[in-house]
């Protein structure tokens, strides 16, 4: 009863100093935030000019930069450039997205060390044999190929939502054309009615036409930012259509066609990988039980009758 009243009362005293010491910093937030807004507003004191900077600025950003640094001069040549590349076909194309998955990956690796020290030596989980070096090297994998797979996953799902949108955005492309509309005129009602990742290339390759480039140029940048091959096959169709002058409609109608057959193809592909995807789990998962329902109580009574 003592260790209890003893540790309810530490823990009332902590959360009393945290509340404290997190209501006074923001206050002090808050005070910065107003002062900040103020134009002309001066400091004598340089801790209190120092103070005025952001957290994120003062002690995240020079941290971040170490381990970017650090990050480029281990990574082998070429990684960078492939890391941003694969930040642009995910959508995450902002300025320093590439150097904070470096700072990351910088933070993942340093762990490896730690772990295996933490696991073989302190031995916290008390795991020994075979399923200690297996929760160990199920760690490392996490530590060495997280951000990596992480980074992969993000761009196969975004190029699996414009593969399915591509089809529907086409339809209404082609219904606005055929309607009577220009093709720009078409694309802006399209990225109103359908919003999406597709929509937002739509409008930043309309942007790019609007703020001069050719629409050849924005839309072979469109098709580069996605690496699709169906968005591929609609880009090369259409610059052929403008350097042919065949019809936009006709070849926006063939397109629709062609993109819904391979989007039924895609779901048939699927479908067929389900059985096998399937029999994984039932061999390990549910056969072994299955055995031990039908098989158990004729094993127990081969052993009584032996007995």
């Amino acid at each position: 009863m003592e260790l209890v009243i003893g540790g309810l009362l530490l823990a009332v005293a902590i959360g009393v100093v945290a509340y404290v010491v997190l209501t006074q910093a923001d206050e002090r937030s808050i005070v910065r935030n107003s002062l900040r807004q103020l134009e002309g507003y001066e400091v004598e004191n340089v801790r209190d000019q120092e103070l005025l900077v952001p957290f994120a600025e003062r002690a995240v950003a020079p941290v971040m930069s170490g381990l970017t640094n650090i990050g480029r001069r281990l990574t082998p040549a070429g990684y960078v450039d492939n890391i941003r590349r694969k930040f642009v076909w995910a959508g995450l194309g902002t300025a320093d997205g590439v150097d904070r998955f470096l700072a990351v990956r910088v933070l993942t690796a340093a762990l490896v060390l730690p772990v295996l020290f933490v696991m073989f030596v302190l031995n916290p989980l008390g795991l020994d044999g075979m399923l200690k070096l297996l929760v160990t090297g199920l760690l490392v994998l996490v530590l060495a190929m997280g951000p990596d797979a992480w980074l992969n996953r993000k761009v196969a799902e975004r190029q699996l939502e414009l593969q399915e949108k591509l089809p529907d955005v086409l339809d209404l492309l082609t219904i606005s054309v055929e309607a009577g509309l220009g093709f720009e005129q078409a694309l802006d009602r399209t990225i109103a009615a359908v919003p999406g990742a597709l929509s937002d290339e739509f409008a930043r390759m309309l942007g790019e036409v609007r703020a001069g480039a050719s629409r050849s140029d924005a839309m072979r940048s469109m098709e580069q930012r996605c690496n699709v091959p169906e968005v591929r096959s609609f880009v090369l169709a259409i610059l052929q259509a403008d350097t042919f002058g065949v019809s936009i409609g006709r070849v926006l109608r063939a397109q629709s066609e062609e993109m819904r057959i391979k989007r039924r193809q895609l779901a048939q592909e699927k479908a067929q990988k389900a059985p096998v995807k399937m029999l994984i789990p039932m061999v390990f998962c549910v056969f072994p039980s299955l055995f031990v329902v039908v098989i158990g109580p004729a094993i127990i009574n081969i052993t009584e009758s032996f007995k």
